[in-house]
């Protein structure tokens, strides 16, 4: 792996490097927060009954609202997008997200966005690598493989990524592995993962069951117990899997079959507007909280303070302070190396 891009981001205040969040807008948009940086992904910010086109004359309707407007967000400073399809970026994000924030993406899609004047849109090709700087710390975020769709449907499609982002504290040690799986299927190319860049604590999976034509594009519950198999994170949270008409495999069958293969206590739900709060010490453990609702019988993952967010983003940033005590029980993330 190499550093494509290297970006200095404006110093702010000393980071706090121990916490850290995963906020759930809705589709695969999440906002993460962790060591003094703040991440977007996939920025979708459509309404129930608004409609993007997917290609070739082909439609979907969107079911859901997302939990905050685009205007609501807090400070960004880095959007990190899977792929070019509008229910990843959508019309509202084209017209109104920051020209000057960066964006790392696929190179089909960074030639696009470049055309349209995101000035830092900033291109990654398969284990390239982008390092972003604030101070002393650091986040890498890697380009990992994707496939949207079986071989010969995937080359009419557009490239995809999944992600890696890394983010390492003032000593160069690695706080926390967060894996994102874009929209992809299950591929031989998702086992050199796992090989390349072992201890994933946290992933975010896109699921859904995406169908096109009948043809399955993203992975459904089946594919994402599998993937869950191969990566094998700490903790795994589904999104991208309720919000528009082609989402075709519900989220409880993604549970069920998590529950069969014997990982249910691995999985976070989270429901729009919730979040995953975590503290990251300096031991290596990372200590969780979730949702009341995600607790899964006989499960060590704490649930330390969670709650639906009812706040504007930039009020709520640090680990949901004021937020209702859940339950209590104890589990470690990221109890392997922890160097980058």
């Amino acid at each position: 792996m190499g550093d494509r891009h290297r970006l200095q981001l404006p110093d702010g205040e000393p980071p706090e490097t121990g916490r850290g969040s995963v906020f759930f807008v809705g589709t695969a948009t999440v906002l993460i927060r962790c060591a003094g940086f703040t991440v977007l992904t996939d920025p979708n910010f459509l309404h129930a009954g608004d409609h993007v086109h997917l290609g070739y004359g082909l439609v979907a309707r969107r079911l859901t609202d997302p939990a905050l407007e685009i205007e609501d967000l807090p400070p960004i400073d880095l959007v990190v997008l899977s792929h070019l399809h509008g229910d990843h970026f959508d019309r509202i994000a084209e017209a109104r997200l920051d020209r000057q924030v960066p964006i790392l993406t696929t190179p089909e899609a960074a030639a696009y966005l470049s055309r349209r004047g995101f000035r830092r849109a900033l291109p990654l090709r398969r284990w390239e690598s982008a390092c972003v700087a604030r101070g002393p710390a650091t986040l890498r975020v890697t380009a990992l493989p994707g496939r949207h769709g079986p071989p010969l449907v995937s080359r009419l499609l557009p490239e995809v990524m999944g992600s890696l982002l890394d983010f390492q504290d003032v000593a160069g040690l690695r706080r926390l592995r967060l894996y994102i799986s874009g929209d992809t299927l299950v591929h031989d190319d998702l086992y050199e993962i796992p090989r390349r860049v072992p201890g994933i604590d946290l992933a975010l999976l896109h699921l859904g069951g995406t169908r096109v034509l009948g043809v399955l594009v993203t992975m459904d519950d089946g594919q994402g117990v599998e993937a869950v198999r191969i990566v094998r994170p700490e903790v795994a949270i589904p999104i991208h899997y309720d919000d528009y008409t082609v989402f075709k495999s519900p989220l409880v069958d993604f549970l069920r079959a998590a529950e069969a293969a014997g990982l249910r206590d691995r999985v976070v739900v989270l429901r729009r507007g919730e979040t995953f709060a975590f503290e990251v010490p300096r031991a290596a453990a990372c200590r969780a909280a979730r949702t009341p609702h995600a607790a899964s019988r006989g499960s060590a993952l704490p649930l330390v303070a969670a709650r639906r967010m009812g706040l504007p983003l930039a009020l709520a940033g640090a680990v949901l302070a004021g937020a209702s005590v859940a339950a209590a029980a104890r589990r470690r993330i990221g109890a392997t190396a922890h160097r980058g």
